[in-house]
């Protein structure tokens, strides 16, 4: 049960990220109608503006993408999946996030935190003209990633439990219109 408490820590986790990104698409949404309202009202524009709707947009992906993954909502190539039973659906489940999604997720947080902190040391600022500071854009990759490694975790740990018998694992799929 120590395990459960694990994977409900993380799925709350997942949760205070996915807030954050449901709020950044309002924050985007808004800078982006203002700042074209700006530009042809006024005829001004600043580069700063476009690069936080590219930061907001970055967060919004990285960070909404492990609550994605705990709501079963992610894209997935469904051949066998909605064909299969309920323990099969786990064991493919499973290994799916043994063989690709985890070692692909812990490289990825492995290769991103060097460029976040070569950033982070040099106090990188954009190359435009009235640009921002690229650290904190960096930051979101790993951390985006490293979510996803935990949640994945997390996943993994659930539907092991529920080929068990000690939890109950929704697999349901619905696969998109065509």
């Amino acid at each position: 049960m120590d395990v459960l408490k694990f994977t409900n820590a993380i799925d709350r986790l997942s949760d205070a990220f996915g807030f954050v990104a449901k709020w950044l698409v309002l924050f985007a949404c808004l800078i982006s109608a203002g700042n074209a309202t700006i530009r042809y009202l006024f005829h001004y524009s600043s580069n700063g503006w476009l690069e936080i709707q590219w930061y907001m947009f970055a967060g919004i992906v990285f960070f909404g993408a492990s609550q994605t993954l705990r709501l079963n909502e992610h894209v997935r190539v469904d051949l066998l999946y909605s064909a299969v039973s309920d323990r099969a659906r786990l064991w493919i489940d499973i290994i799916g996030l043994c063989v690709f999604l985890l070692p692909a997720m812990i490289y990825l947080t492995i290769m991103t935190t060097p460029f976040f902190l070569n950033s982070w040391n040099s106090q990188e600022y954009s190359s435009n003209a009235g640009g921002l500071i690229l650290w904190p854009v960096k930051l979101v990759l790993p951390v985006g990633f490293g979510l996803l490694v935990l949640q994945g975790l997390a996943e993994l740990a659930k539907r092991i439990a529920a080929l068990a018998g000690l939890v109950k694992v929704d697999t349901h799929y619905e696969a998109p219109l065509q």
